[in-house]
């Protein structure tokens, strides 16, 4: 097991600093809350795309983050540490995939996704359990993502009712 990372050993190797949010995972608390975060000027980057160009960049960074959080896994030997962010990251842009492009309703696909992935309801907290390595780092954040998108859009579809 190698030492806990530091700012300084993340910009030595790119794959951990991807890992970490880019410093994002390196939070005293709530490093995940951290790394949501992060995702909210990317999303003010990306929601401007078309939503089958952002999709398919969703489906990249997800399969991505497969593997850079797996290898960062293996390299610190921990599994999961909660220092590893990129997992929330692309939680979070899925959560927000199609939200009006406003701060409220980037704060609410916050809060949702931080809800589901803290909470973890059924399938989220059988992804969870029962899966491994860079999947398992991934699945449950790609799950809590829907569940908070999906809830977004209902509520996005009752406000406009």
């Amino acid at each position: 097991m190698t030492p806990p990372p530091t700012f300084a050993s993340l910009l030595r190797n790119p794959v951990h600093a991807a890992a970490f949010g880019f410093g994002a995972g390196l939070a005293p608390f709530a490093p995940g809350t951290f790394g949501s975060l992060v995702a909210l000027p990317l999303y003010w980057l990306l929601a401007p795309l078309a939503a089958p160009v952002y999709a398919v960049l969703l489906a990249l960074l997800f399969l991505v983050g497969v593997w850079v959080t797996a290898r960062t896994e293996h390299d610190l030997g921990v599994h999961d540490h909660s220092g590893i962010v990129l997992d929330e990251i692309v939680g979070q842009l899925v959560a927000l995939f199609l939200a009006p492009l406003n701060l409220v309703w980037m704060l609410l696909g916050f809060g949702l996704f931080r809800l589901f992935d803290i909470w973890k309801p059924f399938p989220i907290s059988w992804l969870n359990d029962h899966t491994h390595g860079g999947w398992g780092i991934m699945l449950d954040d790609l799950a809590a993502g829907i569940a908070a998108c999906l809830c977004l859009h209902g509520v996005l579809l009752w406000m406009t009712n």
